[in-house]
């Protein structure tokens, strides 16, 4: 009977020393995730222990890709409370509280992509906490890029044409292609992820035409146009005719002016010569006739 108590005093005590040096054991199915910006994502996290749930403490946290270095604390269950952070009010929860630690993130956006731990302590548990990471990549279409073009348009001048995409995840592939009269793939020259540019140099009449610039990723592509239209200037022998054109019309009115010129001063040089004689032969009638009422008085 003694020998019998001896074993089963051991018997407990082998079985309680483990315990109290137990740690939480957290465990996540999906450490890669994916979710299109605007859907909801579960991110699965779930935690063995040997200790009453009583003081159960479970942390959320999230190192932005946008700012690993300033990670947030997204959501946290302390003692049967649940507080958020407040840039996620609302659009974050746990789904199996306290049973499991999975969250639900609602109506996604790039700004969620990061990487997430999952951390879970339960005193009076002597280990260490229970911790596990969990990448998390929210895909976001590409923007609406813009094109542009800059140079000279008329025969023998070069053109550049550029294509900008603000954002999009993965990466958009940027691409230019001149759709018409056939649809041609223009080699790209990269600035930086987000931009690139086609140049076009001695361009001719078979330049003009459509060009479309593509950003597409696994989600959708977006497309911007740029319709170019390439002139011929003036030959040179017709700008020297028209420039003789001008030049003999500018001379034909000149000499025009100086014949009116000259025949409004002939004209007036004429009427000043008869308004002269008019004048001496009124002058030359006033002088005589004194004389002659003298001789009418003798």
């Amino acid at each position: 009977m003694g020998c019998y108590g001896g074993w089963l005093l051991r018997t407990v005590c082998l079985c309680f020393i483990p315990l109290g040096n137990t740690a939480v054991k957290v465990s996540i199915s999906d450490p890669s995730v994916e979710v299109v910006q605007g859907d909801f994502v579960l991110l699965p996290c779930s935690f063995t222990t040997t200790t009453p749930l009583t003081r159960l403490n479970i942390i959320w946290t999230l190192a932005p890709f946008s700012s690993p270095m300033t990670p947030i604390q997204v959501i946290v269950y302390d003692h049967g409370q649940v507080i958020e952070d407040p840039s996620l009010l609302g659009r974050v929860g746990f789904t199996g509280i306290p049973w499991k630690a999975d969250i639900v993130l609602n109506d996604t956006r790039g700004s969620d992509a990061g990487v997430y731990h999952c951390v879970v302590n339960n005193p009076p548990e002597t280990g260490e906490q229970g911790v596990e990471e969990l990448v998390l990549d929210v895909l976001v279409p590409p923007s609406l890029p813009v094109c542009q073009w800059e140079g000279v348009v008329e025969v023998g001048g070069r053109v550049t044409l550029s294509c900008s995409v603000a954002g999009g995840r993965p990466t958009p592939e940027l691409q230019w292609h001149k759709m018409e009269p056939e649809r041609i793939t223009l080699p790209i020259n990269m600035d930086g992820d987000m931009s690139g540019w086609v140049q076009i140099a001695n361009v001719s009449s078979q330049t003009s035409g459509l060009y479309r610039c593509s950003a597409s990723n696994k989600l959708h592509t977006q497309s911007c146009y740029i319709n170019l239209s390439v002139y011929t200037p003036a030959p040179a022998a017709s700008t020297g005719i028209l420039q003789g054109v001008l030049l003999s019309l500018s001379m034909s009115l000149l000499l025009t002016a100086l014949v009116l010129l000259l025949a409004w001063l002939r004209r007036s040089g004429q009427d000043g010569r008869r308004r002269g004689a008019s004048e001496e032969s009124c002058y030359n009638e006033i002088r005589y006739t004194p004389s002659l009422m003298k001789r009418s008085f003798v």
